[in-house]
């Protein structure tokens, strides 16, 4: 497979990804909000802010913006194009991937995603947005899975599929564990407030974010607790949503398409995913909260970010060989030929 075609169904699956799970963060936390409509501006910027910082979007949107509310927080994560993180933006990268290798992926899932870019960019869509921001931004969550559904039944189960999965379960394993942030940067209450109804509302608020809130039912039952949310979210085996799920399924499809087995690894981006999952495997909630849930989400996005690299150099970088090793090839070729 070409490096360019496996470039553009990597970055598909990432961009349409990350617009999902921004969709469901701003979604989220705007029901919050309802909860909360006697904040002041101090409170309001107090609680965005955070949604800011887990999508690296801050410094930007103190340049756009001169207040931090709900109304401008919201609009520059749905639809201000100089963003690059907000979903529009995303799903209009998601659709130049697309449209780059159309002969790769097929017409069902080009038609999809270039409809959803579409709704993006129609009146219709910021009508629904000012008037009911929950349909609006549930049609965004939809349309991710249709998309998925998509790929699942009409996409040729090859080592394109295959980069398509890698795509998105980095992407996936990335935002849990900058959703799973969030609560620590502004979701922190003052010490009165641990373990209060507050509290719980906001952990509840992280598993909706996380689209995991059903799966935490059915596992613990219980009310929600902090420790529980995390380990559900770091280290279930089964929630889809999981960054230890995401890397079995991110290290099942590296090795489809390097056809290297289990206990071994050819290539870098292998050997840090493995590694990565047999740490997961073998950690406990306590051992992560011993050392600092803010910091162990930190560690996991530096090995997300070293993983991301080494992907891009084994299957997509091709670097210009040097003056010297240019030299060598040409004079290997012309001994050849004598």
């Amino acid at each position: 497979m070409l490096s360019r075609v496996a470039d553009s169904l990597f970055w598909i699956s990432r961009y349409l990804e990350r617009a999902e799970n921004i969709s469901r963060i701003v979604d989220v936390n705007l029901q919050l909000m309802l909860d909360f409509q006697t904040l002041d501006d101090e409170s309001l910027k107090a609680h965005w802010e955070p949604i800011l910082q887990s999508t690296a979007g801050e410094d930007l949107f103190h340049k756009l913006y001169k207040k931090c509310n709900s109304k401008t927080v919201t609009e520059f994560l749905t639809f201000q194009q100089k963003n690059p993180n907000s979903i529009v933006r995303c799903l209009y990268d998601a659709r130049e991937n697309a449209r780059m290798v159309r002969d790769q992926i097929s017409t069902d899932m080009w038609e999809e995603v270039n409809k959803t870019y579409l709704f993006m960019r129609s009146k219709e869509a910021k009508k629904l947005w000012s008037n009911e921001p929950y349909d609006f931004y549930r049609r965004i969550r939809m349309n991710s899975l249709v998309i998925q559904g998509i790929i699942d039944a009409t996409v040729q189960q090859d080592e394109g599929r295959e980069f398509l999965q890698v795509g998105k379960y980095l992407e996936r394993a990335d935002k849990t564990t900058r959703i799973l942030d969030v609560k620590y940067h502004i979701l922190l209450p003052s010490v009165d407030d641990v373990g209060g109804a507050i509290d719980k509302v906001q952990w509840g608020a992280i598993l909706r974010s996380a689209s995991a809130y059903d799966a935490y039912k059915k596992i613990y039952v219980s009310d929600v607790v902090p420790w529980k949310v995390a380990e559900l979210l770091i280290l279930s085996e089964e929630c889809p949503r999981s960054i230890r799920y995401c890397m079995k399924m991110l290290d099942l499809s590296l090795r489809n398409i390097s056809g290297t087995g289990k206990a071994s690894f050819s290539n870098s981006a292998e050997k840090l995913t493995g590694r990565l999952l047999s740490e997961l495997n073998y950690s406990s909630i306590e051992d992560i909260f011993k050392e600092g849930l803010h910091e162990y989400l930190d560690q996991l996005q530096d090995k997300f970010n070293k993983i991301g690299k080494e992907i891009f150099k084994t299957y997509i970088f091709t670097p210009m060989p040097s003056l010297d090793e240019e030299i060598d090839v040409q004079f290997q070729q012309q001994q050849q030929q004598q």
